[in-house]
């Protein structure tokens, strides 16, 4: 993760915001579907495709996770938890390097089919009252003393969201994991192909328990 005011290789960096990385930018004839990232994507994906062929415009899908997926299960997903309810910090890591694993087996799938369509994950960024952990009292005692000073307003946690999903430095990157509009190094665990494909086979199992 980028020093949060100093620019990376994008030009962009922490403190920058929606309007700033989208500057110059017509998104005329494009469209957004903001949706909660596996059943209804893969419903959309034969659309997609024929979309971004016909139109001969770049499809992107970016799934939003955060820099929480570090902290979860040392076997990174507990396919037996998967609706584990009595631990929220490793719920919400495992949904969120979840979110990294199916974007990256979306961008190897894109790739092998040579279809206009990419795939990438990002971290927004620390936005106060929008992290689940503002409902544990402890967390957010903790919150407030360490990492409040170093959060984000919700323009600056809306720009590597839009950088990823607009601006033409992005154009052909796939399987990437972002922060503060610069690529950056997720753990181990999210880079597993092995781990991604078996999440993705479960998922399809969840869609068709037949």
């Amino acid at each position: 993760m980028w020093v949060f005011g100093r620019k990376g290789p994008s030009g962009f960096s922490g403190s920058s915001t929606a309007e700033e990385v989208t500057k110059g930018i017509d998104g005329t004839g494009l469209t957004a579907i903001v949706t909660g990232h596996f059943l209804l994507t893969n419903l959309l994906l034969e659309t997609m495709k024929s979309t971004a062929h016909e139109s001969e415009k770049e499809g992107r899908i970016i799934n939003v996770s955060s820099e929480g997926h570090r902290l979860g299960y040392p076997e990174g997903i507990c396919f037996d938890k998967i609706n584990d309810k009595s631990s929220i910090l490793s719920a919400y890591s495992q949904s969120k390097l979840a979110n990294i694993l199916h974007a990256n087996e979306l961008a190897k799938r894109f790739k092998e089919e040579g279809v206009e369509i990419t795939a990438n994950s990002l971290h927004p960024g620390v936005i106060p009252n929008t992290d689940p952990m503002r409902y544990h009292s402890i967390v957010k005692c903790l919150f407030n003393i360490f990492v409040r000073p170093f959060s984000k307003d919700i323009p600056q946690g809306a720009a590597t969201t839009c950088y990823v999903t607009l601006h033409p430095q992005v154009k052909g990157v796939s399987g990437e994991y972002f922060s503060d509009c610069n690529v950056a190094k997720p753990s181990a665990l999210a880079k597993d192909e092995e781990l991604a494909k078996k999440l993705w086979d479960f998922s399809l199992s969840l869609m068709d328990p037949k």
